[in-house]
């Protein structure tokens, strides 16, 4: 009788290791290759130049496809004071970051050499004060905001565990008229 239990309690476990074994996790990518920083010009001043130009090829900001490096991002937007000039994405004293006009180019090249090098009247350069990484993934996620990130890499709450959903995952809502002042506004 008792070789009969653990018989049964040893194919039970057997069975319940083989279940855990056989499933499938979610795959994160933490470890991003991270693009060369190395090549990325500085500003150009203008577009003419000597002999033949060769278009630049775009790179490719892995940081994009990973909701770690966007939610990073999106704390170094915050504690960067980022929020300050471009008020979460829809602009202020600094352009707009959520619309289809991009001043000096939306690639992700020229999202980190508009961050490291600044960009006059105004927009700081942040070289020396971010790494090479945390840059990619603060262009990572202005790039979000304009929508230009995939929505499933969107992390599934906020970071700061507030109650609004993540830029990628919002719907569009009408703009509200802020030039009214709330006691002028009347009631339907």
């Amino acid at each position: 009788m008792k070789k009969d239990i653990r018989i049964i309690i040893s194919a039970a476990l057997f069975l319940v290791i083989g279940l855990i074994l056989a499933c499938e996790r979610e795959e994160r990518g933490f470890r991003v290759q991270q693009p060369d920083s190395n090549r990325i010009a500085s500003k150009q001043l203008g577009t003419l130049q000597a002999g033949e130009t060769a278009p630049t090829p775009v790179t490719q900001n892995e940081y994009e496809n990973n909701a770690l490096a966007l939610s990073t991002g999106k704390q170094l937007f915050s504690q960067m004071n980022c929020t300050g000039c471009h008020a979460h994405g829809g602009g202020g004293i600094g352009p707009p970051l959520m619309d289809a006009k991009w001043i000096y180019g939306s690639q992700p090249e020229q999202v980190f050499a508009t961050i490291v090098e600044g960009r006059p009247n105004g927009m700081p350069a942040f070289r020396n004060k971010l790494s090479d990484q945390q840059v990619w993934q603060l262009a990572a996620y202005v790039r979000s905001i304009s929508g230009q990130a995939p929505k499933d890499t969107a992390p599934g709450r906020d970071d700061d565990m507030q109650a609004k959903t993540p830029e990628n995952s919002q719907h569009k809502e009408k703009p509200k008229n802020v030039a009214v002042p709330k006691s002028a506004e009347t009631s339907q």
